[in-house]
């Protein structure tokens, strides 16, 4: 949805089934946990549960079709893994950063401060890589 989408009240319009609606709200903002590409139309029409119209519907389902994932798309594990050679400056312990992606959806991610000090920034890489490869499994 774009940024310049203006969802309102559209009292004039035609009342839709509040449950359909609202599982299908329920769905998406299950989703947004993995695709925050997503939070901000699923944010905006959450805000018109308490009377769903049928605008509210359309752009509901513009949202389901745009995360219906194409057939030739592929399903490659990609995994990146990143460190801040002693980054943070009170104990001086790096932190570490990973993402996994399948296909070009993100799965899982986390960013933590490492549990030790890394003499080198090899040492930091190499504790990233390690949590990354943890992940993975």
């Amino acid at each position: 949805m774009s940024t310049t989408t203006k969802l309102d009240k559209d009292e004039q319009g035609k009342p839709i089934d509040k449950k359909l609606y609202r599982s299908m709200i329920d769905s998406l903002l299950y989703l947004t946990a993995s695709r925050s590409d997503i939070l901000f139309s699923v944010c905006l029409c959450a805000r018109f549960q308490a009377s769903p119209r049928e605008s509210h519907l359309h752009a509901v389902k513009r949202i389901f079709k745009y995360l219906a994932y194409p057939r030739n798309s592929s399903f490659d594990l990609h995994t990146y893994s990143d460190a801040d050679f002693g980054g943070y400056k009170v104990d001086r312990k790096s932190t570490s950063g990973t993402c996994q992606f399948l296909g070009n959806m993100l799965i899982s991610w986390f960013s933590k401060k490492q549990n030790s000090v890394a003499l080198s920034t090899t040492e930091a890489e190499y504790i990233s890589a390690g949590s990354c490869y943890a992940q993975i499994m």
